[in-house]
């Protein structure tokens, strides 16, 4: 695997190593070790899967705060997404940032997204299928989320209308003074 740090502190894209024949290839995507070695969170205790009929589906941004932040390893396993990761730790260098990145089935890529970062995506395809390893059980007593379009954050989203569930689009803005 090739770990490679974003602009927001702690959060890494991981790319595949793949090893290649006339098959095809057969790569890692998760090693304890190597996670540990780079300094990541290396114990999973679940893991999660969305489906996404239609292109335009937008999810997120969720977290859960302290104790029960969530780590997540994030990849598209189906079609293509934009990742979004948006940093809300106040102590952090990158606080108040945000970056993305096209996550697809074709470039096999994973998002690391450390605790207390918000993470969400958009469907650019239907049919997208995204699947999380995450390192806390849920606690719904911790999650949180935040606004799409909260204007302090500024994400810019590709496909406008995006098409939510009613509780990310009831989800507030993130309160950016008191974190």
């Amino acid at each position: 695997m090739i770990f490679t740090e974003t602009s927001i502190m702690g959060a890494f894209i991981i790319d595949l190593d793949p090893f290649r024949d006339d098959r095809g290839f057969f790569a890692r995507t998760f090693c304890e070790r190597e996670f540990h070695d780079h300094g990541l969170v290396s114990r999973f205790v679940q893991c999660s899967f969305s489906q996404n009929v239609r292109r335009g589906v937008l999810r997120g941004l969720h977290y859960q705060t302290e104790p029960h932040g969530e780590t997540k390893l994030v990849r598209c396993t189906s079609g293509t997404i934009y990742s979004v990761i948006a940093d809300l730790r106040p102590d952090s260098p990158t606080f108040k940032r945000w970056t993305s990145f096209e996550l697809s089935q074709k470039n096999a890529l994973s998002i690391y997204v450390p605790a207390c970062v918000a993470n969400g995506f958009q469907a650019l395809t239907d049919g997208a299928e995204v699947a999380y390893q995450i390192s806390e059980f849920y606690h719904p007593e911790s999650a949180r989320g935040i606004r799409w379009d909260d204007p302090a954050l500024g994400v810019e989203w590709p496909i406008m209308p995006p098409f939510l569930s009613e509780r990310d689009a009831g989800l507030p803005n993130f309160n950016w003074g008191a974190a």
